[in-house]
Order: C-alpha cells, then sequence, then structure tokens
C-alpha cells in the first residue's frame, strides 16, 4: 500500500491521465468524455500531440505521475498495444507507491477476459507477448489482472452512453473532493491566508474578477498561491500557474514581439498544447472569452506582463478568477486591480513552528534547544523564506553545529536567501538604489520626513523614492508617526550590495579595517557619501586631523558600537570603567570635520566638546549618547540655526535616568525645532548670548536637573 504521506508530498498537474487504444475509442467514446469532463472543469491530459512508438517517452511517463486519477479504458483491441500494456505498468506502479487512484472503463470487454487474458482479448494479448520475453509477459498479465479487479463501469450495463459519461465524470469529481491535495499539509499558517482570499475571490460571483497577493519577497506568495491553485482547480474548465514570467521572454524582442511571445508560451500551457503559435494580440482573448478558468500569474514585476496577459475581464469566460502575485504594489494601481491580500510576518510562535517543522520535523524545539531557536527567528526577523533555508540546513544537526551556523549568521547572509531578496532592490533606478542603501545603513526606523529632510538640496527624489520603496515592499513606512521599517534581512542585502562594489566607487563606507585606513592615513575620496562605522572590533585608533579633507562630499557619519565589550572587564571591581572601554578612538582638538555634514551619530564621542571649525549648518540630525560632553563647541558659532531644519540633540548619562523619567521637549521657532530627547545631567553650554527654555511640561524631578540647559539665542 502507498504510505500515508506519500501522495502528500506530490504535486497534481492534471486531474486525470486516461489510458486507452485509440483505434478503439478515441473519435467516439473518449472524445465524449473529455467534452464532458471540460464542462465539469476536470481537467485532463490530452496525449494527441505525443508520436506514439514502441516505449513509453519521459513526457508521457511523467505525465501518469503528474495526475490525481488514472482512468484505464479496457477495449477489445487494448492488449494487442504493448505501448498500453506499459502505460498500465507506470498507472499501477503510481497508485502502490504515491496513492494514485485507478478507475477502470470495460468497454466492449468482459473484465473477466481481462482478468484471465480470455477470448479475443487474450488473443491480442498472447500476440503482443510473441515479441517479447516471458518476464515481460508476467508482468504484464499481472497487471492486466489486478486492473480487472478493479470495479469499474461496465459498457454492456448502460443503454444511454451519454448517462454512463455523466455517471463518469461525477465520480471523478467525487473522488478528487473526497482526496484533497495534501501537498501543502503542515505549512504554518496556510489556512487562514486562504481563508482570506477565499473570501476577496467570491467564488459565488458569476463575473470575473481580479485578486492580488502582496507582500515581500520570501514571505509566502507563491507557496499560498500555489496552495490556492490546488484547493480551487476542480471547481474551472482550465486552471494555469504562471512561473518565472521573468525568463520567459529573451531579450531583444520589442514590445509588441514580446508580448506576443509571452501570450504563446500562457496559451500552451492553459491549453496543454505544446509550441503553440498566434498571429496577434487578440489570441487570449479569442480562445478563453467562455472559458471558466483560473489563471495565477506568479512573481508579476512589470505592468507589461498584466496587459499582455490579462489587460481586461472580457478576455475570460463568466466566472473565472485571474490571482496576481507581486511585490510591486504600484503595478496593481496603474492596472486597476483593487482587491489586494498582503501578506504579513508570522508571529514569533509561528516563526518557531515555522523553523521547527524544517529542522526536526516537529512543532516546537528539542530540549536545549529553545534559545537557540528563538535566537535564529531574531536573525531572520520572521521571514519564512529564510527560517525553511537555514531549518533545513540544520536538520539533523548536533548543538555545537548550530551554535557555528548561528554565529555565522549574525554577519553572513545565506547566499540561497540573499538570491531571493536582492531581485527587488537589483530592479530599482540608481537614485532607487542610493536611497535604499541609506535606509538600511542610516534611516531605519527614522522618520520619513527626516529623511526628506536629509536629502533637501535636491540630489534625490525622496519622496518619489520613498513611493517606489512601499511599493516594491522593499520598506514600509507607519502610518502612524511615518517611521520607516526596513527588513533585517534586507538590510543585510543592502550592506552585501555595497560590499560588492568597486572601493574606489563606494559611496558609504562600513568595513571597519578600510574606515580605519581611511581615518588613520587619509586615503578617503570625494565618492565617500556616508560612513558606517562599528568600533566594536577596534582596540585603538589615533585619527588624523585631516582624514576628512578629501571626503567633502561626506554626508551621513555614524560612529557607534554593535557589541557590548563590558563582560570583558570587571567593571564593580574597577578594573576598568565604561568610558575607559569606549576611549578606542584618539581625535586632535583641531578635527576638520566635513562641511556638509548633515547626520553626525557619533555614540560616545571621546573629546569634551565638538572642534570650534565644526560648521553645523547644514546640519539636520546630531547624536552625541553616552560622550563627554561639556559643550556642544568653543568660540562663536554665527550659523548654526542659519535654515529652517530639524536639529535632534542627544545625550543620556549612563545609568542616570529610567525608562519611565525619559522625556522630550519641543522648542519650536521660526527657524529651527529643537528636540532634546533622553536629556541626563550633562549641560550642553554655547559661549554666546543664550536664554533660557522653559519646561512647563515637565515632571518636578527632570526640571530640577534640567534647569541648567541653556539654548543659544535664536
Amino acid at each position: 500500500m502507498a504510505s500515508s504521506s506519500s501522495s502528500s508530498l506530490r504535486s497534481w498537474r492534471f486531474n486525470v491521465f486516461t489510458s486507452f487504444h485509440g483505434p478503439d475509442v478515441r473519435k467516439t467514446f473518449l472524445s465524449h468524455l473529455r467534452e464532458q469532463f471540460n464542462r465539469n472543469g476536470i481537467s485532463m491530459f490530452d496525449d494527441e500531440r505525443i508520436e506514439r512508438g514502441q516505449t513509453i517517452g519521459p513526457e508521457l511517463m511523467e505525465s501518469i505521475g503528474e495526475s490525481r486519477i488514472a482512468i484505464v479504458l479496457l477495449s477489445k483491441n487494448y492488449a494487442s498495444s504493448s505501448w498500453c500494456l506499459d502505460e498500465l505498468l507506470e498507472i499501477l506502479k503510481c497508485k502502490e507507491d504515491m496513492g494514485q487512484v485507478v478507475m477502470t472503463i470495460f468497454y466492449g470487454v468482459d473484465p473477466s477476459a481481462v482478468r484471465k487474458q480470455t477470448g479475443d482479448f487474450g488473443k491480442f494479448f498472447n500476440e503482443t507477448c510473441a515479441s517479447y520475453g516471458e518476464g515481460e509477459r508476467r508482468r504484464w498479465s499481472k497487471a492486466l489482472n489486478d486492473v480487472g479487479n478493479i470495479a469499474g463501469e461496465h459498457f454492456l450495463n448502460w443503454v444511454n452512453e451519454a448517462k454512463m459519461i455523466a455517471k463518469i465524470a461525477k465520480d471523478v469529481l467525487q473522488k478528487l473532493n473526497a482526496t484533497p491535495c495534501r501537498d501543502f499539509e503542515g505549512i504554518v499558517g496556510l489556512d487562514a491566508h486562504l481563508k482570506e482570499i477565499e473570501s476577496l475571490l467570491d467564488l459565488d460571483y458569476d463575473g470575473v474578477k481580479m485578486v492580488a497577493i502582496t507582500g515581500p519577497a520570501g514571505i509566502g506568495k507563491t507557496t499560498i498561491a500555489r496552495a490556492l491553485h490546488s484547493l480551487l482547480s476542480r471547481r474551472f474548465q482550465l486552471t494555469c500557474f504562471v512561473d518565472n514570467l521573468r525568463e520567459i521572454c529573451p531579450s531583444g524582442l520589442d514590445e509588441y514581439g514580446w508580448k506576443k511571445r509571452l501570450q504563446e508560451n500562457f496559451l500552451s500551457k492553459v491549453l496543454n498544447h505544446k509550441d503553440m503559435r498566434i498571429c496577434h494580440l487578440g489570441a487570449v482573448k479569442e480562445n478563453l472569452c467562455d472559458q471558466k478558468v483560473l489563471i495565477i500569474l506568479d512573481d508579476v514585476n512589470s505592468l507589461k506582463q498584466l496587459e499582455a496577459l490579462a489587460n481586461e475581464s472580457a478576455w475570460f469566460g463568466p466566472g473565472s478568477r485571474i490571482v496576481v502575485t507581486t511585490e510591486n504594489l504600484e503595478i496593481l494601481q496603474q492596472h486597476g486591480i483593487g482587491s489586494t491580500y498582503h501578506v504579513g510576518f508570522p508571529f514569533d510562535e509561528e516563526a518557531i513552528e515555522i523553523l521547527c517543522r524544517c529542522a526536526f520535523r516537529l512543532r516546537s524545539p528539542l530540549y536545549g534547544f529553545e534559545v537557540l531557536c528563538t535566537r535564529i527567528i531574531r536573525l531572520c526577523g520572521n521571514l519564512p523564506l529564510a527560517l525553511c533555508v537555514v531549518g533545513k540546513s540544520l536538520r539533523g544537526k548536533k548543538k555545537d553545529e548550530w551554535e557555528d551556523v548561528v554565529n555565522r549568521l549574525e554577519t553572513i547572509l545565506d547566499q540561497g536567501i540573499e538570491d531571493v531578496l536582492k531581485v527587488g532592490y537589483e530592479s530599482l533606478e540608481e537614485n532607487e538604489q542610493t536611497l535604499f542603501l541609506h535606509i538600511a545603513v542610516f534611516f531605519n526606523n527614522e522618520d520619513s520626513d527626516l529623511v526628506k529632510a536629509m536629502f533637501s538640496d535636491g540630489t534625490i527624489d525622496v519622496k518619489r523614492g520613498l513611493q517606489i520603496l512601499v511599493y516594491r515592499s522593499l520598506i514600509e513606512i507607519s502610518t502612524y508617526g511615518n517611521i520607516i521599517e526596513m527588513h533585517k534581512l534586507l538590510r543585510r542585502v543592502g550592506r552585501q550590495a555595497i560590499h560588492k562594489q568597486e572601493p574606489w566607487k563606494r559611496q558609504i563606507l562600513l568595513d571597519a579595517h578600510e574606515i580605519c585606513d581611511v581615518l588613520e592615513n587619509e586615503t578617503g575620496t570625494r565618492a565617500v557619501s556616508g560612513i558606517s562605522f562599528d568600533i566594536s572590533g577596534i582596540n585603538d585608533l589615533i585619527v588624523d586631523e585631516r582624514a576628512f579633507k578629501r571626503m567633502y562630499n561626506l554626508q551621513f557619519l555614524k560612529v557607534y558600537k554593535s557589541r557590548d565589550d563590558k563582560l570583558k572587564f570587571d567593571i564593580l571591581a574597577g578594573e576598568k570603567s565604561r568610558d575607559d572601554m569606549n576611549d578606542v578612538i584618539h581625535i586632535p582638538e583641531e578635527m576638520k570635520f566635513p562641511r556638509r555634514l548633515r547626520f553626525l551619530h557619533w555614540n560616545a564621542y571621546p573629546n569634551k566638546c565638538l572642534p570650534p571649525s565644526f560648521h553645523p549648518e547644514y546640519l539636520v540630525e546630531l547624536d552625541m549618547k553616552h560622550g563627554k560632553f561639556e559643550h556642544l563647541w568653543k568660540g562663536t558659532q554665527e550659523h548654526v540655526y542659519a535654515s529652517k531644519r530639524d536639529i535632534y540633540l542627544y545625550a543620556k548619562e549612563h545609568g542616570w535616568l529610567e525608562q519611565e523619567n525619559e522625556m522630550m521637549f519641543e522648542f519650536i521657532s521660526t527657524y529651527h525645532e529643537l528636540n532634546i530627547v533622553e536629556c541626563g545631567a550633562h549641560v550642553f553650554t554655547v559661549e554666546k548670548e543664550i536664554r533660557r527654555l522653559g519646561f512647563d511640561q515637565a515632571n518636578k524631578a527632570t526640571q530640577s536637573l534640567l534647569s541648567t540647559l541653556i539654548l543659544l539665542k535664536e
């Protein structure tokens, strides 16, 4: 018997495969049966284009295995064909190995004659066997005996062929309904997705509906669409799942030729006609306008694809449903597809289950692996694709091997994951790629208005760029707060893209050793617009006073520590203070920062103030957490608030403020907005005319500590 899990692993391309002797039934009984199946939405493999010979070809063998039900149409001359007998062997093998359903029709032949190979049926069988060995005869004879014992429809029991055919179609539908596809069993959250999409499809509506499934790469859109196709196929006359749309059409064709080639491939698949050729772009409508079809267009990435394959509802018959999966929301807007289902990220519990099903074939972690599983879902950002890839790579591995893999995941993105995720980035125009990279490195979880201010020089159309990134599912902008969110694996894709650039072309520097060389030896170039410097692995660095001289286009500078080294020292024992730990960079007092600097984040800035040569007129954001500031800078700054900009000042004395005491004040003038966030006992002073900022909204405890805060007079 077939194992219970074997059929669940199959993907059934056809509802029915029919084994028959062509001269006996093709133009009569079989043609009527095929017509009835079409009316009932039952897909049947069509072998008319296959040239029959002495042996079954690989295409036919594959088609037998891809059919949920095999109908053996036994007629008088069936055993005269070694081809038919070999088909029968393969069908019975699929029944045994994969749980394929086998039905029989005895057309002008008695079941006992089939079982025992007697009468005319036996005569033709013996003639066929004469050309083969005894081993082949025994195998064929056993197969005929087995199939003859399968109860089926006997032609002589019916006086009306039409009623017999209707009964067969009804039986096929019942068996299809009774044996639902189990290809997608165990996929976490799938049932909920399918229920929502079925509701959007409104299958009882007689008109044509188009529905889109949206979401970022790797979220599971294709899996959901395949499961939907499997679930609903039997309810339509024709069905087709169209994937690899990016690869179907070769380059070098004009738009007309491109669309024509796309339609030819599409219709070949829908109508099951190999290498179909068409004369004009109206062929889809001509062939499908009276057919109830289910078409799923997977991974659509251009409007031209939709225009070629599903430009109008009128192209398809009543009751048809067109489902599109895409990461590009703009395409849907342009085409007018308003019904969309967005696939969101799974909750942590679901993410753990996805990982464990792939790694352990269980719903929860093995004992001792709980913490590692939690780390993995964090590193994967709950992205199903990443969870599956990582989970399968860990299957059967020991705990220490898991730990090695998890540590690698901290810095290295799996190639299989990267290949999927980088497609969206690579499809962007150059300016959009630049914006993507800057968000990945500097501006994730930042206010979109702040990002617009960062590029207010007009080098990038940020408003349009953000819109495109949202349309392509590369970022999300929260409706509350306008905060930009990019998935952590997409941020890794961005960093990988930067690392792969030629060094002299890099706009953003990330590699700590490369940055050390730039800052020590003044090797930067004018191509550099941003530096993100993780000093976690740096022991000691003396920055050259003129380190930024050649980087006069540098606008974004971030120095931070991704790993806290405090565990290496016993701070309480006084061996090393946190401030000493952070003093790994030494900056000359006369350091010359780039004049065009717009973004300066320096965690644990080592000096007591910025150098007097610092020019803040372009500055948009300043973040100096854990610094040793006593002054912002020494001397006079004439142009601090020369233009309408948002300047954010951050400071916090280590351990002084608890979460509940953190506060924000806003001082709004004609020229600027000053946000003081997480301020501690540090005092910012500017040695010029000053005025005090009132703290009417502050709690009393915080007021007393911030009362010495003094600001530059407007």
